[in-house]
């Protein structure tokens, strides 16, 4: 009965619609469209420098226009002054909207049974109505790649907005498949296998990716030269990397099988994507000559070798960075999504510098899912996905005052901020004799 209460409750918690806890109170907020005018702010615009006293424009979800003299007819004019705008952060690896609580399988759905799926969309299982959502929004997080886990080719990523009622009105133009690249090192401390098991376990697995890549392959030419093939949905689906179609994300973190995947890429057509990476700074050098983007996080985790310095996750952003790799950051979280800003403010104290921080979480990651076009930046004609701060973000004390995603002003309310609220002022209640 008590496991049957639980999985209820979780149900009632994975679905209720995120502001309906607002709803009880009797007032019910909901994101806001309009035009916008945010007057007389300092406008980190990340490409173009820091702009003083000046005003942004928003319509039609859009960023309209960027100076010191614009009209106010017909907008809503919001002071700013004394405050900060930045471009919406892009968290670049999560499983947000696929977990609602870890611990019920009920509502556990960034995983399918077997080794071979990259079919499966992640965006297809997104709940927009996940309670981590307005929370993750009011820390200036408006954009986040949702990231499916487990086998070898487990599905497609989505890049989505924190922002609608439908995952297709999330999503942000970036699909990307997923692959795990074969380990050639120990589970853990626990692995008991010999060195040569370890060994043919990796070869197996690499043996297995080459096969379903160069029948990708096949079956995406065979497909193309007018060919009548079974429906074979797995194929049709990786014969897009094979072709560049749709980025290959290569997730890989020991130094040895980064460098195998390096060799590995050579001479494909795809257009790869290095996530996690947390022993790139070993191999940094190699990285940068290969050309291909990291992804890397999260940044507060613990070093991946007992000989290794403490700092050693926070500084492997700024190394990679400094010998010439274009690095991104993520958080790699579900529910604590929201504290990206801190995992670039760790980069960015040890090695990364503010600048090249604020771009790993802006236009690095827009640039390397290609919608830099569109987001990771505060610039006219752009998508208006941008928060207004008191101070910097990278600092805890500091408090996002708006939130802007696709021109929608967002409700800055989520259960925590609730239930801070709740207990702030609280009235003693009854005593029980």
């Amino acid at each position: 009965m008590k496991r049957l209460n639980k999985i209820f409750i979780a149900f009632l918690l994975a679905f209720l619609p995120a502001m309906a806890m607002a709803q009880i109170d009797g007032e019910v907020i909901k994101p806001r469209a309009g035009k916008f005018l945010l007057k007389n702010a300092t406008v980190v615009t990340i490409t173009k420098g820091v702009l003083n006293n000046t005003s942004v424009l928003i319509e039609d979800g859009k960023i309209k226009e960027i100076g010191t003299n614009i009209s106010e007819v017909g907008a809503e004019v919001i002071d700013c002054s004394g405050q900060f705008i930045y471009p919406g952060m892009i968290d670049g690896g999560t499983k947000l909207g696929l977990v609602e609580v870890a611990s019920v399988p009920e509502t556990v759905d960034y995983a399918e049974i077997g080794n071979f799926s990259p079919n499966m969309q992640a965006l297809t299982a997104v709940n927009p109505n996940s309670m981590a959502i307005p929370v993750t929004r009011v820390s200036g997080v408006t954009t986040v790649l949702t990231v499916p886990a487990g086998g070898l080719f487990p599905g497609t990523a989505a890049l989505i907005n924190l922002n609608g009622y439908t995952p297709d009105q999330m999503y942000a133009g970036f699909k990307g498949i997923v692959m795990n690249f074969p380990s050639s090192g120990r589970r853990g401390r626990y692995d008991r296998r010999s060195d040569d098991d370890i060994k043919k376990a990796f070869e197996k697995t690499l043996k297995e990716a080459n096969d379903l890549w160069n029948n990708a392959k096949t079956y995406g030419e065979m497909v193309a030269n007018g060919a009548e093939l079974d429906y074979y949905p797995e194929m049709e689906q990786l014969a897009k990397a094979t072709t560049g179609e749709l980025p290959l994300l290569i997730e890989v973190n020991a130094a040895a099988d980064i460098k195998e995947a390096i060799k590995w890429v050579e001479g494909k057509d795809a257009k790869v994507i290095f996530t996690g990476v947390s022993e790139g700074w070993r191999v940094a050098e190699d990285i940068a000559k290969s050309g291909i983007p990291v992804v890397t996080g999260p940044i507060q985790a613990l070093p991946t070798r007992d000989s290794d310095r403490y700092d050693t996750p926070y500084a492997n952003a700024g190394k990679m960075a400094k010998a010439g790799v274009k690095v991104a950051i993520r958080t790699d979280e579900q529910e604590n999504v929201r504290n990206l800003p801190f995992f670039a403010a760790f980069a960015a104290a040890y090695g990364l510098g503010k600048e090249e921080a604020w771009k790993a979480v802006t236009i690095n990651s827009a640039e390397i899912f290609g919608v830099a076009d569109k987001y990771g930046s505060v610039e006219a004609g752009k998508v208006a996905n941008l928060i207004v701060a008191d101070g910097d973000p990278f600092e805890t004390k500091t408090n996002v005052m708006h939130v802007f995603i696709e021109g929608y002003r967002m409700p800055l309310s989520n259960r925590q901020i609730r239930l801070y609220q709740e207990f702030l002022d609280r009235s003693p209640g009854l005593k029980m004799n």
